[in-house]
């Protein structure tokens, strides 16, 4: 049985060298026999959302618990990443980004997880990515957001384990919604609602946290 481990507090600031500049980044360590390396995304830079989101960080401190190694970065125009954001389209590029440089300095497969625009733009890159070996959306906007909307059609052809945990009160994520798409995707799969919670995990973070190190002993540590 796997034992969970107080997240690493060796944290590596760097650059990664991206496709419309350099992204800042923040790797947090990894055990020496880590079995899998992760990327946490985060929500939309125009709203404020950066690597330093609480939500981003609870979702790392689950995936590093299991002596995982961590990356995060600031999408293009976010923090001190250079660039403009491009509306989800670039931001896919600077995704792929991240995962080229987990796979080469680790070489071990990856779980890839995504808060709200870091999902929504995340999964197209991880979904096709054969180094990815499952993938955790955490407050997927399934609903528009001031006319912007996102396009799932690519979940469709894609077999990966997948973990949608979202709050039950999401403002983003309407109930029906997101059962809708959770049962159009190809299994394996799970859909989590954390009753109470909002699409910020207000007052709920240790359940989310909780959810997703279940999902993590239960489906990612066996890909």
């Amino acid at each position: 049985m796997h034992m969970t481990a107080p997240t690493s507090s060796t944290i590596r600031s760097f650059f990664l060298d991206g496709p419309a500049g350099r992204l800042e980044a923040l790797l947090n360590a990894g055990a020496a026999d880590a079995t899998h390396a992760a990327l946490v995304c985060h929500p939309h830079p125009s709203f404020g959302g950066t690597l330093h989101n609480k939500v981003v960080v609870h979702t790392m401190k689950a995936l590093n618990t299991f002596g995982f190694p961590v990356l995060r970065f600031n999408f293009r125009s976010a923090g001190l990443s250079q660039g403009e954001h491009d509306h989800g389209r670039g931001e896919v590029d600077d995704v792929r980004t991240a995962l080229d440089w987990l796979d080469k300095e680790f070489r071990l497969p990856m779980i890839f997880a995504g808060f709200s625009f870091g999902a929504a733009v995340g999964l197209q890159a991880a979904c096709p990515d054969t180094r990815v070996k499952a993938m955790i959306a955490v407050g997927i906007p399934v609903a528009a957001i001031d006319n912007r909307s996102y396009d799932f059609e690519f979940l469709q052809s894609c077999t990966k384990p997948k973990l949608f945990v979202s709050g039950a009160r999401d403002q983003f994520g309407p109930r029906a919604e997101l059962q809708r798409l959770a049962t159009s995707v190809p299994e394996p799969r799970k859909l989590v609602l954390i009753e109470g919670a909002d699409h910020f995990f207000e007052g709920r973070l240790r359940e989310l946290r909780e959810t997703i190190e279940s999902w993590i002993r239960e489906v990612a540590l066996h890909r």
